[in-house]
């Protein structure tokens, strides 16, 4: 029974749409099985095309209903949703309309007239299956279709839109008529009263849910109403659900995104993707269009919007508007919207996207020969241009030629009013070519101007200059649209106002909303590092293993050469970064000139070479760079990346054997590859370009977790201080000391807010070797964590600030590790144990009663986190192979434990002998194997009486029931394992060697009296 709160918010939502036109519609009438509501539909179609249901009516007569609804749902399962409310459908020859949508002008009253007969429905409570009585809180549908569906949750009634996404995942079949992707619903909302969240595409448990929130001086999620009377949420039913507003995203904001992509087997893949904007883009583009309609031509327009904005498609909405866009008095207010780029996927967006709103050829050109293509374009006036800024200067030449060809006309364009949208306006609006854009478009207006000017100095025949100078000044014929991440000095003076952006989405936003990662989170000065590294010598933690040793040794030496760098960096790769995002990771290393990038190439492939590490590199650098040393050397770019082409190195370096990318002023602004994790800094970087450089890293990706950066050059406050200016409050994890992770611990572990019992019984089922959890894991492990949620609510009510205090412990550690985990090999299992427990408790924990919001689930996420942990083999995957550490007793005081037999010369041996790819988990198996043969009593035995080669015979039998007994742990290396002798025969003698040495050392060290 749904508690009256809730049912009082559905309410407060109804009252407000109703009253904004829309009509309550009866559940009942409702078809389950077509998921439709059919008499709303007939209705709409009988009231608005009167003539064409009358000839219907002929053919079919009594049957004309039953037949309009088998074409219209049969349009619906073929074409979707959108294309059929946009376009219509066919019913015997005829075309019908489902929909009429608001026209750019008022200039015909019919066409207002069908626009305004829509019937918007909300019905509540709505039963949709045909199988079960499950209902939604809410649907609204347009002429009989349903489009949207709101699950509502009210915090008061001890449920959170968290809640309601969990509901779409786990308890909303996407089979459902209903919930089947384009073809019904077309976006799905989780709300309550603090945040709303929006998914396109229901897919169980994978469905993906965007934040849909208006964003709080910077932050994520909603402003309180100012006059505390209403729900922060209002803006959803109040402005976006409201009757124009939906009929508008309907008719010109969503669309559907279709990538088409090859493997490397030559596999094409298509990957839909309806594309609903999120609050600001919605928000950005209608503010530029009324601002547009209300001012006129001759204004700009400065929009700051961070990386994972989602820029192309808000450029894409925003030209599609303003190409139709009308004034007041019903007037064309651009003849031309030309956009200025330099990213290919944006034209092909642009056409894509455009196309579905109106269905038109010839919308969109994009200029991609050369200027000549441009001038043509500008001639026709085309409706949507897209170019590049370079290609302006030529134009005028290209004008006069055109002009000569006709033999007659003038060689400029006429006057012509322009919006121009410019992509990245930190990089195009400066010099000359802007100037000669801008020169172009004026037209003849801009040369009578300057004709004047030349004539009031008395200087004509110097008109050209006038001309020249005109251009640089205001234009009013041209509004500028600007986009950019990253605004310098110059182009908020330009195109701000007083300064200020005209909208503005943050970084913090971005990074709080999950659309960019944090790239600072994880920063570190090489300074830093090395404390770190020195610090872990003498820290009981830490195993004395070959990696750790290896880092020592060259932490000795601080690292002037590009050699001793290049060893840092590329052990640092190996033993950490390697391993990331599913093993998938890649590194940028930023050098500081050419003749640096073609040394640091030369010096990793020798390193790598020399140490027989499975990784590719890739350098970039512009020209021809001349050896200092050798004279005349010289190396290129595709020279030393074996004939690969300039334009083909992006798709090579996405490719799994490439790892490392080295550059030297490339690929440092505008390069999207999700992979890159980590990046090696060794050139001086400020402001802008420290902002841009570092944000390469940003891009998320379902398995990144983090990202880290090792700054040889920098000082950690200038970077801030960069970021600073586009991201207030960044935090950068600088001075960090390794003791504090165990103070935290300590303190956590005391507060008796949960059990050691628990957090081993928790790591036991999510790191369990199968591949996905099953329900009964999921529900183990929350039933586990409920017993400290329990203990916390018990604390939150007796103490709530001692209760917040141990929250932000929580995130301290959380914080900690996760920073300090990329830098120091740990081997203490515990550690992660308990990061992997606080990180899904933490999702868990009740929030503050008065605090900001509230953690959501991200099960999809955390079930990705599980495969990578398990293949990074960051944890025992079996109870006992770590000393677990008792608490805070032991903080400190803890003998650093036995070196452990060095297993990964025998993981070589294998992958050298049997091309096999073995890794850091299958390490972790054959070092379980070891540490549990030197337990077995058999064993122990055969070792004490018998030499090492009768001991091998005695070692093979059990060492295959150990296998055996293990499999599930390692399901492939078990399968290779059985089915190569030889491989049998490298590992037994291996292995069986080191434990008998184990074994006979602790004899003989026992029989010592």
């Amino acid at each position: 029974m749904k508690s009256t709160s809730e049912a009082a918010f559905e309410t407060a939502i109804e009252a407000v749409l109703l009253a904004d036109g829309y009509a309550r519609v009866d559940g009942k009438g409702f078809d389950r099985e077509r998921a439709i509501f059919p008499e709303e539909a007939l209705a709409f179609i009988r009231a608005t095309q009167g003539q064409v249901w009358e000839k219907l009516e002929a053919l079919h007569g009594e049957q004309t209903g039953a037949r309009v609804l088998e074409s219209l749902c049969k349009w619906l399962d073929t074409h979707g949703t959108l294309a059929t409310l946009r376009h219509g459908f066919k019913c015997f020859g005829r075309t019908l309309r489902i929909a009429f949508f608001s026209p750019a002008h008022g200039l015909n009253p019919e066409l207002e007239a069908r626009y305004q007969a829509n019937r918007l429905g909300l019905t509540r409570q709505l039963h949709f299956s045909p199988r079960n009585e499950k209902s939604l809180d809410v649907v609204l549908s347009v002429n009989g279709i349903p489009v949207v569906t709101l699950e509502l949750k009210n915090p008061l009634s001890g449920q959170t839109a968290a809640n309601a996404i969990h509901q779409y995942r786990h308890d909303r079949d996407p089979r459902e008529p209903i919930f089947v992707f384009t073809k019904r619903a077309l976006v799905h909302f989780a709300v309550d009263t603090e945040g709303a969240h929006m998914a396109t595409r229901l897919a169980g448990p994978s469905t993906t849910f965007l934040p849909f929130n208006r964003g709080m001086d910077g932050d994520a999620g909603n402003p309180p109403d100012p006059a505390g009377r209403n729900y922060k949420t209002a803006y959803l039913w109040e402005e976006v659900l409201q009757r124009d507003s939906l009929l508008d995203l309907l008719a010109r904001f969503l669309h559907l995104d279709v990538e088409e992509k090859t493997t490397d087997d030559g596999k094409k893949l298509r990957k839909e993707s309806l594309i609903f904007p999120r609050y600001h883009q919605l928000q950005a583009v209608r503010r530029m269009v009324a601002a547009a309609a209300g001012e006129g031509v001759g204004h700009n327009y400065l929009v700051e919007h961070s990386a994972g904005s989602g820029k192309s498609n808000t450029i894409a909405w925003l030209a599609h508007r303003l190409s139709s866009l009308h004034s007041a008095r019903d007037e064309r207010l651009f003849d031309s919207v030309v956009v200025i780029t330099d990213r290919v996927v944006l034209d092909r967006q642009l056409q894509n996207t455009i196309y579905q709103f109106d269905h038109r050829q010839g919308v969109v050109q994009k200029i991609d020969e050369d200027s000549r293509q441009l001038a043509e374009a500008l001639e026709a006036g085309v409706p949507i241009i897209i170019t590049t800024l370079q290609k302006f200067p030529f134009v005028s030449g290209q004008l006069m030629k055109l002009a000569e060809e006709r033999g007659a006309g003038s060689s400029h364009l006429p006057t012509r009013k322009y919006a121009v949208i410019i992509d990245e306006a930190h990089s195009s609006q400066s010099g000359e070519t802007s100037t000669e854009l801008k020169g172009v478009l004026g037209g003849a207006e801009l040369r009578k101007k300057a004709q004047e000017m030349a004539e009031e100095e008395g200087e004509v025949e110097l008109e050209r200059l006038f001309r020249s100078m005109a251009k640089r000044g205001h234009q009013p014929n041209m509004s500028f649209f600007a986009f950019t991440a990253t605004p310098k000095h110059k182009t908020l003076a330009i195109f701000g106002r007083n300064g200020e952006p005209f909208h503005r989405y943050t970084m913090r936003q971005a990074i709080e909303e999950h659309f960019i990662e944090d790239v600072l989170k994880n920063y570190v000065s090489y300074k830093t590092y090395y404390k770190l590294i020195k610090k872990a010598e003498d820290d009981p933690n830490v195993e004395r293993k070959k990696a750790a040793k290896a880092l020592a040794r060259f932490m000795r030496l601080h690292p002037h050469n590009i050699g001793q760098k290049t060893e840092v960096m590329v052990e640092h790769f190996q033993h950490f970064t390697r391993h990331k995002i599913g093993g998938h990771a890649k590194a940028l290393v930023v050098t500081g000139s050419r003749l640096e990038a073609v040394r640091y190439k030369q010096e990793f492939d020798r390193y790598i070479q020399e140490k027989g590490y499975p990784i590719k590199t890739l350098v970039a650098f512009s020209g021809t760079v001349e050896d200092d040393k050798i004279a005349e050397k010289t190396y290129t770019e595709v020279e030393m990346n074996r004939g690969l082409k300039e334009k083909e190195l992006p798709d090579t370096f996405a490719k799994p054997e490439y790892r490392v990318l080295l550059v030297a002023e490339k690929y440092q602004t505008g390069f999207d590859q999700p992979l890159l994790h980590t990046m090696y800094v060794d050139k001086r970087l400020a402001g802008i370009q420290a902002v841009q450089t570092l944000s390469r890293l940003n891009r998320t990706h379902p398995l990144k977790d983090d990202t880290f950066v090792l700054d040889f050059v920098n000082n950690p406050a200038d970077i801030q201080e960069a970021f600073r200016q586009y991201y207030e409050g960044s935090v950068m994890g600088e001075q960090v000391d390794p003791d504090k992770l165990y103070e935290v611990k300590a303190e956590l572990d005391a507060s008796g807010i949960y059990l050691q019992t628990e957090v081993a019984e928790f790591a036991r089922v999510f790191f369990a070797p199968r591949r996905r959890q099953s329900p009964g894991d999921h529900k183990a492990m929350n039933a586990i964590l409920d017993q400290a949620v329990a203990r916390f609510a018990q604390l939150q009510n007796t103490e709530d600030e001692e209760a917040e205090l141990w929250r932000g412990k929580l995130q301290a550690f959380r914080n900690l590790y996760g920073f300090l985990s990329q830098v120091i090999p740990y081997q203490d299992s515990d550690l992660e144990k308990l990061f992997t427990y606080l990180r899904h408790l933490a999702l868990k924990l009740p929030k503050r009663k008065n605090g900001p919001g509230y953690q959501f689930d991200e099960e999809v996420e955390l079930d990705y986190y599980r495969l990578q942990k398990i293949s990074e083999g960051s944890i025992s995957l079996n109870e006992g192979y770590a000393k677990p550490l008792d608490g805070p007793r032991e903080v400190g005081s803890g003998m650093a434990r036995e070196e452990h037999v060095a297993l990964s010369r025998l993981i070589d041996l294998i992958n050298a002998r049997f091309g096999s790819e073995l890794n850091d988990a299958d390490q972790l198996f054959f070092d379980q194997i070891a540490e549990a043969a030197s337990q077995n009593e058999t064993l122990q035995k055969a070792a004490e009486v018998n030499s090492l080669d009768k001991f091998h015979l005695v070692f093979r039998q059990v060492l295959e029931s150990l296998f055996i007994e293990r499999m599930e742990l390692n399901e492939d290396l078990f399968t290779d394992y059985m089915g190569k002798p030889e491989m049998q025969e490298l590992v037994s003698k291996w292995l069986g060697g080191k434990v008998y040495e184990k074994l006979s050392a602790k004899s003989g060290a026992d029989s010592v009296p």
